[in-house]
């Protein structure tokens, strides 16, 4: 897969995939979107009344959801186990070229954490432990469960097949009761299969230059 660094409106990095004529994050600023969507819509609401969170994201991309949730973890006195699955690994000499952030210290955190093996574990300090995969989710399965789930694949218009029904349907199953899945996606058809399949839905205000994000807990 081909893929190209873009800079966003906020001055941070994404990639663009020209066969699928699609951007990582949004071109308003990814890191916008990633804190909006992820950080205050999913993080900290998730972890309000816990002092530790496991968190599954599906579409590890470029890191920027684990890198702002280490940072979140850090800031909050709170442990994160991440686990992040990514079928199509950016390549290093791709990665190496993403700036989100000037600080020293976290520019050397991003390069340990791209740079750890698919299939490894390694708490970075006590506060943040990542585990990487590289699966599909339709061919991935966990003995574990998870508080909260970052769902940050291609959106349907490009990748129809991730937002199928199944897919939901298995990640209903490895949430705790209580559990929370957040994405920018705002799709009708997708908010009625959550619905359908036993979650509470609530429609957010999206990040910039979208009007609507989702927020879905497992009652």
């Amino acid at each position: 897969m081909k893929r190209e660094l873009r800079l966003t409106a906020d001055g941070s990095p994404t990639l663009y995939v020209p066969e699928l004529d699609e951007t990582y994050h949004s071109m308003h600023g990814s890191l916008q979107e990633a804190n909006h969507v992820f950080i205050q819509n999913g993080l900290a609401f998730s972890s309000a009344d816990s002092k530790k969170i496991r968190i599954l994201e599906v579409g590890f991309g470029t890191g920027l959801n684990a890198l702002l949730s280490a940072q979140f973890a850090l800031e909050n006195q709170i442990n994160i186990e991440y686990v992040g699955l990514e079928a199509y690994p950016v390549e290093e000499e791709i990665w190496k070229e993403m700036n989100y952030q000037d600080d020293a210290e976290v520019k050397v955190f991003y390069t340990d954490m791209m740079a750890l093996p698919f299939g490894e574990t390694h708490a970075f300090d006590t506060h943040f432990t990542l585990y990487k995969a590289s699966f599909h989710i339709q061919e991935w399965s966990s003995s574990k469960k998870f508080d909260l789930i970052y769902y940050d694949a291609f959106g349907p218009r490009v990748q129809a097949e991730m937002w199928h029904k199944s897919i939901f349907e298995k990640l209903y199953g490895v949430l705790n009761e209580g559990g929370v899945l957040v994405t920018y996606c705002a799709q009708g058809q997708f908010k009625r299969d959550l619905k359908a399949l036993g979650f509470t839905v609530d429609s957010l205000p999206g990040p910039p230059g979208k009007r609507e994000m989702t927020r879905a807990i497992k009652i």
